[in-house]
Parts: structure tokens; C-alpha cells; sequence
């Protein structure tokens, strides 16, 4: 029984072997390929969020703000305009009908800083010039805080699918330059 188990071992090696020469190219092929994939370090967690986080341009939003008269247009540069137009004819019809004009009636057009928050409340601070001594700053400003109220539904800006805060900068006319 102990020479039947060994032949049978024998002859079992020599199938091997004759296995082996035919897959040993191709065993020292893999052996040296994978040997890269070794070498080569991971990225940890923190650098690919940092890299990620480089990448993103944190200046723009994936959407603006929009209002429902604006929604249906498809470019993201017209629905922006369409929003800015809306946006100052809303602040200039609010302001029409106040006492700006009388009060200062040099002035014709006023800068107004429009914050949108994610949660779509909104924001105005009239922006003055830094040496400007000729406006009752505070008067003008409780004077947009009383009549810039009642908006309609503001969509706020978007990047990457959540809510941000935006901010810009409208001019609103307060009267139209006479013409002679």
C-alpha cells in the first residue's frame, strides 16, 4: 500500500510540474504587476476631501435664487437676469410710493445689498459710498426695513444640492432722469 501511495504521488507531482512550465510566464507576469499595486500609497479620507473641497468654486452656486416667474427659463445666465430684473422692479415698485425721493431728491438710484438665506428669508442693506455725509444713513435704511416687506416665495441659490446663502448687489432707481 505504501508503494501505490507514493508512485500515485509521484505520478500526481510530474502532472504538476508540466502545469507549472506552462503557467510560469504567465505567474511571473502577474507576480511583477501586482507588485505595483504595493507600492502605490492610498489616499487618505482628509486628502481626497481636500482635494475635493479645492476644487469646488465656492464663489458661484450651482442655481441662483429664483422666483416662480423665472423658474421656466432654462439657461442659467437668463434665469439669473430674469431674477435681478424681477427682483429691482419689486424693490423700485415698493419704493415708489415713499417719501426717498422727497427727502433726498438728488437722489436718483440707490445700491441695495440683497442676502437670500437658505431657508429663502431675505436681507436688505442700502450700501452708501464711505465719505458719504449728505444721507441720513439711518433713515434710509429704517425707511427699506419698513417698506421692503412682503416678497413674494424666493427660491434661495443652490450648490450641490443644498440651500445656500447668496448675496448681491442691485441698483434701484428711485426716479427716472427727466429729459428735456
Amino acid at each position: 500500500m505504501t508503494k501505490k501511495i507514493i508512485v500515485f504521488l509521484y505520478h500526481n507531482s510530474s502532472i504538476q510540474i508540466k502545469i507549472l512550465k506552462q503557467f510560469l510566464p504567465f505567474l511571473i507576469i502577474l507576480l511583477f504587476n501586482s507588485c505595483q499595486y504595493f507600492e502605490k500609497q492610498v489616499p487618505s479620507e482628509k486628502e481626497l476631501l481636500q482635494k475635493e473641497l479645492k476644487s469646488i468654486n465656492w464663489k458661484e452656486v450651482d442655481e441662483y435664487p429664483s422666483v416662480a416667474d423665472c423658474e421656466k427659463i432654462a439657461g442659467k445666465k437668463m434665469r439669473q437676469q430674469c431674477f435681478f430684473e424681477v427682483m429691482s422692479q419689486l424693490i423700485q415698485s415698493k419704493l415708489d410710493i415713499d417719501t426717498l425721493s422727497i427727502l433726498y431728491p438728488e437722489l436718483d438710484t440707490i445700491e441695495v445689498k440683497v442676502t437670500i438665506f437658505p431657508n429663502a428669508t431675505m436681507k436688505f442693506e442700502p450700501q452708501f459710498p464711505k465719505d458719504s455725509v449728505a444721507y441720513d444713513t439711518i433713515k434710509i435704511d429704517s425707511i427699506l426695513h419698513a417698506r421692503l416687506v412682503d416678497f413674494p416665495k424666493i427660491n434661495p441659490g443652490i450648490k450641490r444640492g443644498i440651500p445656500v446663502k447668496t448675496q448681491f448687489i442691485l441698483p434701484v432707481i428711485l426716479k427716472e432722469k427727466e429729459t428735456k
